[in-house]
């Protein structure tokens, strides 16, 4: 039955071994298969004409009708004029134009499809579909599928008029062939017409209706698989990889009673009996954990490495920078003093002797607890019994350096406890991070009060100024961060070195640190302890105070071109501020004339602090693929599902996975028997188990 779907796509009438050629190297299509998994990506109005002078800004897409009056080559482009009765277009061509100017003729009636362009005083339309009219052609209906093509294959007449043609062959011959791949009573449950339907509809619909019900059956078979597979990589992860079992935790007793300086949060407490179930079952723990800047993370990670420690294994957290892995160092090293365990610091500069102390204390199993960077990963670093590895801000290392702390012990793997203060939306998570069990730590500690942000213009500045200023004689600290650290040619960006220039000449009273990613370790920690002992008052830096720096007397950011910056970096950016007990403020300065999705991030940000609401904001602007990490994971090859616009489905297809594979594993059961066949005719290498294969 799969074999059909398995034919080479040069073999469909009208494709041949040229266009096949094609195909697969500007869109991966090899097969029949994968020919109908190519989805058309929007539906068009085909069913009106527009006059050339009705032409605007506004339009997204046009179709005129009119004869060409001149065709010419000016450079490497052709220029073809087309007129009707109220005006003349400009048809421009840079490719393929050689082709282009033996197929049309002046004087000749064409219909002419494409997005119009504002350029100098008059509209063209650049390498658009030109068909020639006749009198008996029929418009095309209001449901005309556009399909992704590139500029290669539209120079071989390979466009959406092409496709639409051959999804129509191929739908005729394999329409009764179509298995269906969902069992019986979830199609029942969500109403969902079968496949074979679903994929005749998608590329050929009728009406809205067909359409829509298409697009809802293929999303949610996709989403459901997608999530089959992470349910089953989680499940069989423990079965096969087993772990050690920390059950006793007289340390840990110790610290509660006589250490800890505060009362975790309900949120910490939720997260740390999850971790305590995982790491007494006997199976390796592979948790994501997240939570907002300043939600007690470390705090988590710290008592999840006790209990690694009261259980004879070592731990360790490995951190993305050297001031990150510094400030863990500062922060843990007081409870390990009062535990008396040794803690160490291994970075790129820890001295040869330092380090060569630090390998023998670690292989020798004397060293419980240590705090690194990238050097942690160093095949000279050797473990005697490795318990649980922390991985700090996850998505600045790669799949790759995670795997070799893995492989730090040579029998079990250590249980892995991944941290990020990117607020990553429940639905993302559940999709890139499906193969992790996942915490959230949604509550921030008592006393911490919210950040006030605002957003003012470059007009503004001088207030924004004499503000900060204010604040610093009431004994605070502020940081001024910019997007660049010189000035470039190619924008007109605010960079550090003249802000630096500025800031010292407006306030020349007080010290100013700066810190920015070209300057040396060494430089960078003595410019940051300056500024944590209060010596300077200001700190001018780029993005890498983003991660982990933690001043509780800074309580006031300027962000320069804010405008610039994404969502999550704003929010990462932000939380440097507000962590003491002062009211803080960020304050967001940007251009007058600014984007309609620069405004939207700007607005949400000084609506919120909450960074899931916030995370939301940034999926439904910049789509899952640029989200932190998420181009790691081989998951985001989606066909048609949108993790931003369809975060319902999501949740239906992980319950509806997590039930069978709860009910039953192997899908054995008769009832299962589509899924079983599916999954069997898959290729191994499949990432995305809904595509036929």
């Amino acid at each position: 039955m799969a074999n059909i779907f398995s034919t080479k796509i040069e073999f469909l009438k009208g494709v041949g071994p040229v266009k096949a050629e094609l195909l697969q190297k500007q869109l991966n299509i090899f097969t029949y298969g994968d020919l109908l998994q190519h989805y058309p990506f929007r539906y068009e109005d085909r069913s009106k004409l527009q006059k050339i002078r009705e032409i605007n800004e506004e339009m997204q897409f046009v179709q005129v009708k009119g004869h060409i009056t001149k065709i010419q080559k000016i450079g490497k482009r052709l220029v073809v004029h087309i007129e009707d009765k109220t005006g003349t277009l400009e048809l421009v061509w840079f490719q393929g134009i050689n082709f282009i100017e033996k197929k049309i003729k002046t004087g000749q009636e064409y219909l002419v499809y494409g997005k119009p362009n504002y350029f100098g005083r008059s509209f063209n339309v650049v390498h658009p579909e030109l068909e020639l009219w006749s009198d008996d052609k029929q418009l095309s209906g209001f449901l005309q599928p556009v399909y992704n093509v590139t500029d290669k294959l539209r120079t071989h007449f390979i466009d959406s008029k092409f496709f639409f043609n051959a999804q129509k062959t191929i739908i005729e011959q394999v329409k009764t062939q179509i298995p269906e791949t969902l069992p019986d009573y979830l199609s029942q449950k969500y109403r969902l017409v079968s496949k074979a339907n679903a994929l005749h509809w998608i590329h050929i619909p009728e009406n809205e209706h067909q359409l829509k019900e298409a697009t809802r059956r293929l999303k949610f078979e996709e989403l459901f698989y997608v999530q089959l597979k992470l349910v089953s990589e989680n499940r069989n992860h423990k079965s096969k990889f087993s772990g050690f079992v920390f059950n006793k935790l007289p340390l840990l007793q110790k610290f509660y009673k006589e250490i800890i300086p505060f009362d975790l949060t309900n949120a910490q407490k939720k997260v740390l009996k999850e971790i305590r179930e995982d790491v007494t079952k006997g199976y390796q723990m592979n948790r994501l954990l997240q939570g907002d800047v300043g939600s007690g993370k470390t705090m988590v990670a710290f008592i999840s490495m006790l209990m690694a420690v009261d259980n004879e294994t070592q731990a360790c957290i490995m951190a993305p920078t050297e001031i990150l892995a510094e400030q863990h160092f500062q922060g843990l090293g007081e409870y390990c003093e009062k535990l008396g365990l040794q803690l160490e610091l291994l970075t790129g500069s820890t001295k040869v002797a330092k380090r060569r102390q630090i390998h023998e204390d670690l292989e020798s199993g004397q060293l419980k607890i240590i705090i690194g960077t990238h050097a942690l990963l160093e095949d000279k670093v050797k473990f005697k019994k490795l318990g649980i590895c922390v991985i700090d801000e996850q998505h600045r290392f790669g799949v790759a350096q995670r795997a070799k702390l893995w492989k730090k012990n040579e029998d079990i793997h250590p249980h892995i406890l991944v941290m990020t203060a990117t607020p990553i939306p429940r639905t993302l998570a559940m999709t890139v991070y499906g193969d992790l069990d996942v915490s959230v730590i949604d509550e921030l500690p008592p006393g911490r009060k919210p950040i006030q942000t605002s957003s003012k213009t470059d007009a503004q500045r001088l207030v924004v100024l004499g503000f900060v200023k204010e604040q610093i004689k009431l004994g605070r600290q502020a940081y001024f961060v910019y997007p660049l650290i010189e000035e470039s040619e190619t924008t007109d960006m605010k960079d550090l070195m003249d802000g630096l220039e500025s800031i010292t000449r407006y306030y020349p009273e007080y010290g100013v640190s700066i810190l920015h990613g070209r300057m040396k370790p060494t430089d960078k920690e003595y410019e940051m302890k300056r500024f944590v002992k209060g010596e300077t008052k200001i700190m001018v830096a780029t993005t890498v105070i983003e991660v982990g720096v933690n001043v509780p007397n800074a309580s006031v950011m300027v962000i320069e071109n804010a405008e610039r910056f994404g969502l999550a970096q704003l929010h990462q950016l932000r939380g440097r501020v507000g962590r003491g007990a002062e009211k803080s403020y960020c304050i967001l300065m940007h251009k007058d004339r600014i984007s309609k999705d620069s405004k939207i991030r700007l607005q949400t940000m000084c609506d919120t602090t909450d960074g899931f609401k916030i995370a939301d904001v940034d999926l439904q602007l910049r789509g899952p693929g640029d989200m932190a990490g998420t181009k790691q994971s081989g998951v985001l090859d989606l066909l048609i599902a949108n993790l931003a616009q369809d975060q319902e489905i999501i949740k239906e297809a992980r319950f509806c996975a997590q039930s069978i594979i709860d009910k039953d594993p192997t899908f054995e059961l008769a009832e299962n028997s589509n899924i079983r066949r599916h999954l069997s005719s898959l290729k191994t290498t499949s990432t995305n188990w809904s595509r036929i294969s």
